[in-house]
């Protein structure tokens, strides 16, 4: 199946260069899956031969229910699409591509029974549709308008995507539609604490909770650290997490019609890393998690962070070089960086580098190959800062806007099919 950072890659590609995604449902696709092992059933009820009830039926393709179903219809499709010459991509398994002699390119991407295309050249694209319903049975949905519960809206000036009507539901399912909004998810500062004096809280409410807010970063990445940091405490939680859950949902009540458009915690000592990556100039990328490890020093914290964010950027460069059928020669990475530690010097070991797990080492490697190249980025101007700590209002609103995310009225009329 197709990543989710894979499609938000591809839906920012498009809106940067002016293109359309459209959307092919493929009917009953397991039963397009041919089997490569034996396998056998029973004569279902109805449909039973006469005087032969101890036979039974011999499956040449895959049935919905078989184990190998998914895996035989992707086979199935991978074949078929190797045949019309399209090229898998070698980092991303359901990501092709096909071009021309005129340098036209379709690109597709799977994801079960849903066909998502886009292309430079308008006969490439009815080419790659006629070749596909000859093959197989199949929906044209036109434009691309929901995928994995996000809503797609398409204008002439960019791609919106949001959650709308996930966020109105997950109101209504813990009973705070009516609640009072307020302007920030945290308030400024906010430290949640694995004991404190309150009540234990509903351990099961508050993962569902949890879960429903983590699903909705999806494409609102100014949950993102709202959500991790509630995630640390998803074994016995107290009232005080609970409420603090709460507060983040009411927060979502006076944000429903956000969404983003194209165009550490005091236990354990443990830093938060994160990142934010951008086509063009919105995050279609982005990630906030705990360190597994306590950083021994500031220098420390931004090494391991810096790790994580390198190995997020090889694969979208590998991602965006099979879309973009050309080279990538670097990733530029902003970071702020302590006055004790500077990037030109960490090939070389050091008191305060020495001890790190030397499964972080390999940036020395990405910086000598010239894979990435480091550039400091003072504190106040750092993105990612809303991914690793509860923010004043004015802040917090201010990097939620450079990361893109603005209600569904701030875009223009949709595109018709």
């Amino acid at each position: 199946m197709a990543r989710l950072d894979t499609i938000q890659t591809l839906i920012a590609l498009v809106a940067q260069k002016g293109l359309k995604l459209f959307q092919l449902d493929v009917k009953s696709a397991f039963l397009n899956g041919v089997l490569d092992e034996e396998v056998y059933f029973e004569q279902p009820e109805g449909f039973d031969l006469k005087n032969a009830s101890h036979k039974v039926y011999k499956l040449r393709k895959a049935l919905y229910g078989l184990k190998q179903a998914p895996r035989a219809w992707y086979s199935e499709i991978d074949a078929y699409l190797s045949m019309c010459k399209f090229k898998r991509s070698i980092t991303e398994a359901t990501l092709y591509t096909r071009s021309n002699s005129e340098g036209d390119l379709i690109i597709v991407s799977i994801y079960v029974d849903d066909i998502v295309y886009t292309g430079s050249g308008e006969r490439m694209q009815t080419e790659f549709k006629r070749e596909m319903m000859q093959r197989y049975e199949m929906s044209d949905l036109g434009l691309l308008h929901h995928f994995l519960g996000m809503g797609i809206l398409q204008t002439d000036q960019g791609v919106f995507i949001h959650q709308s009507k996930y966020a109105k539901s997950l109101l209504m399912k813990f009973r705070l539609e009516d609640c009072k909004p307020v302007s920030i998810p945290l308030p400024t500062g906010e430290k949640l604490k694995k004991v404190d004096m309150s009540e234990l809280a509903d351990e099961g409410l508050h993962r569902k909770i949890i879960g429903s807010l983590l699903y909705l970063t999806a494409t609102r990445p100014d949950l993102m650290y709202a959500a991790s940091l509630l995630s640390r405490f998803m074994n016995s939680p107290t009232k005080t997490h609970m409420g603090v859950a709460k507060r983040v949902l009411r927060y979502v009540q006076g944000t429903l019609s956000y969404g983003i458009e194209y165009a550490g915690s005091e236990d354990d000592s443990r830093s938060s890393s994160s990142y934010a990556f951008s086509f063009g100039s919105r995050a279609f990328s982005w990630a906030s998690v705990k360190q597994n490890t306590v950083a021994l020093s500031t220098a420390e914290a931004e090494y391991v962070s810096a790790s994580k964010a390198t190995a997020q950027a090889i694969w979208l460069r590998f991602v965006l070089n099979t879309l973009l059928k050309c080279k990538l020669r670097q990733h530029c990475c902003s970071m702020t960086i302590c006055q004790q530690f500077r990037w030109p010097r960490i090939h070389f070991f050091h008191q305060r580098t020495r001890h790190i797990n030397r499964r972080y080492h390999f940036i020395r490697e990405a910086l000598q190959e010239r894979v990435i190249n480091m550039q400091f980025c003072r504190s106040e101007e750092q993105l990612a800062d809303i991914f690793t700590k509860a923010l004043p209002k004015d802040r917090f609103k201010h990097l939620r806007l450079k990361l893109g995310v603005k209600p569904i009225s701030s875009l223009g009329k949709a595109v018709e099919n």
